[in-house]
């Protein structure tokens, strides 16, 4: 059902709502528009009366958002982030086919980048937007059209594919492996160990797998596989690493496994959308063609 048009307030007077509400100031909120006080007064006058709302206290020179008033600005600037996003989009690609994509920062340098071309070669009509994420979101309040996650099968709002399964590797420098003559699990604990802050307990996983005490696990942390990749580079410790990402590192021997002792990480890459936007055709496209390309890494390692 549509809404009533008299609850669609114009951009004009949604825009000086919240710009006074981000500023706490009409003074500022003028400034920022282009206008006078009183034209951003009136505004916001015109917008309390068409909602039969009082939006703001008003104390002598100051204003504060009333309860009502700091709910509805949130909603307000949510939409005018949507509003934003679409037209720069459009703006972007005149003819449609703008696919914004959230990814994961190693992911997307690693795996996804120097694949797209290929992609967009197919579909010569898409323009692809790239931004990253570490962590689910609200694909109702974050104007993407989906996105990359590792984790288990579960996204709020959204639907998902399988991508891939990951195995990792105990990775370092030749030099700290000959430092330290790596034989058995056992003589990894001897050597520094690093740590990735969304894996908390990969190493004490990877330990037990391999018959080997696990308690008291420490070392560096790092929120990013490409940091915890640069300083296992560096001679700075041994790190849990996804195999498939660090291909390019163990072609030039910048790292060599310190064990060949691979893992299956519990956890899986999958490409998640809104259900709302199952049959957006750029979507659907690039769905097609990211699970084409993954179709031999979706099964269980030794399957």
């Amino acid at each position: 059902m549509q809404s009533p048009r008299r609850f669609l307030p114009s951009l004009a007077l949604l825009s000086a709502f919240e710009a006074a509400a981000r500023t706490g100031s009409i003074t500022a909120a003028a400034k920022e528009l282009s206008l006078t006080q009183s034209a951003v007064s009136r505004q916001i006058k015109a917008l309390e009366e068409l909602l039969e709302v009082e939006l703001f206290h008003r104390e002598r020179q100051t204003i504060r958002l009333t309860a009502g008033g700091e709910y509805y600005v949130r909603e307000v600037r949510d939409a005018l982030r949507k509003i934003s996003a679409a037209s720069l989009n459009l703006r972007a690609n005149p003819f449609g086919g703008t696919l914004s994509i959230a990814i994961l920062p190693t992911f997307g340098a690693r795996w996804l980048a120097p694949r797209l071309p290929h992609f967009l070669a197919g579909n010569p009509g898409i323009t692809i937007n790239l931004v990253t994420r570490m962590a689910p979101f609200d694909f109702r309040r974050d104007p993407v059209d989906a996105a990359i996650h590792f984790g288990r099968p579960d996204w709020p709002g959204g639907e998902m594919a399988l991508l891939r399964r990951e195995t990792v590797i105990p990775a370092c420098s030749r030099r700290l492996r000959d430092r330290f003559g790596f034989q058995t699990p056992a003589d990894l604990r001897l050597a520094p160990l690093l740590h990735l802050t969304s894996r908390p307990d990969a190493w004490e996983r990877w330990l037990t797998l391999h018959d080997t005490p696990a308690d008291g696990v420490h070392g560096m942390l790092f929120d990013q596989f490409a940091t915890a990749s640069q300083a296992a580079v560096a001679g700075l410790g041994v790190a849990l690493l996804p195999l498939f990402l660090i291909e390019e590192e163990l072609r030039s021997e910048q790292l060599v496994p310190a064990l060949d002792l691979p893992m299956e990480s519990e956890n899986a890459y999958y490409v998640v959308w809104p259900s709302e936007r199952a049959s957006y055709p750029p979507l659907a496209a690039f769905r097609d063609w990211i699970l084409a390309e993954t179709a031999d890494c979706r099964q269980p390692a030794g399957s």
